[in-house]
């Protein structure tokens, strides 16, 4: 059972109004099942640095939704997953996603196919791998995400195969990415750069959606 639950229910549900995310009941108990889990799992497994289930609400959960409007999928790969954020949350949120979780570390990958299996997350597929030895399906990923995996500059060169025709990257990063985009692979580039205001949260989050440049 999560600490103050009634107190975290409150919390989602105003920050899920804040963003003007209309999600069914259903789904907001799904998260709030997935802090439980994150909760339990890092009091043994260290997964993230935020322990406070409150904080993993705005930090997490917030966080992640907050980008949900940008994702369009259908296939969508999660470089550098952790224990699956974003692409947990936003699995819950647009269930008809193809999400696929990446991650080098044996112990979130172990939390992310319990979170899978126990959220019944039928299109969900956990990876445990580094994402340069990463065998990617023949046509690409419609959308490769990342949050906070790496600068722009080296998520773009070791993710670059891996969009499809046509695919985009989506990199959730603080105001300092404005300094990294000069490093931009040649033949890839910025299309948009989202400024997202994050509930209970301090501080500037940016979204860099880029491309192939055509």
């Amino acid at each position: 059972m999560i600490p103050n639950e009634t107190t975290l229910r409150d919390r989602l549900e105003r920050g899920l109004a804040e963003l003007g995310l209309d999600v069914t009941p259903e789904r907001r108990e799904r998260l709030l099942a997935l802090v439980g889990l994150l909760h339990k799992w890092n009091r043994a497994y260290n997964l993230t640095a935020v322990r406070d289930p409150e904080e993993m609400v705005a930090r997490h959960l917030l966080d992640s939704a907050a980008v949900l409007p940008f994702v369009k999928g259908p296939s969508l790969l999660d470089v550098g997953a952790g224990p699956g954020l974003p692409g947990l949350v936003l699995a819950i949120l647009a269930p008809e996603l193809e999400v696929t979780l990446l991650d080098s570390n044996g112990k979130k990958v172990r939390f992310q196919r319990q979170a899978v299996m126990e959220l019944g997350l039928e299109r969900v597929t956990p990876v445990q791998a580094r994402v340069e030895a990463f065998e990617a399906p023949a046509e690409g990923f419609d959308q490769v995400i990342s949050r906070a995996f790496a600068s722009l500059e080296d998520f773009i060169a070791l993710s670059q195969r891996l969009p499809g025709e046509g695919g985009q990257w989506l990199a959730m990063k603080g105001p300092a990415v404005e300094d990294e985009l000069a490093g931009l692979p040649e033949g890839v580039a910025a299309v948009a750069c989202h400024s997202l205001r994050v509930p209970f949260s301090a501080g500037d989050r940016r979204l860099v959606i880029l491309e192939r440049a055509r």
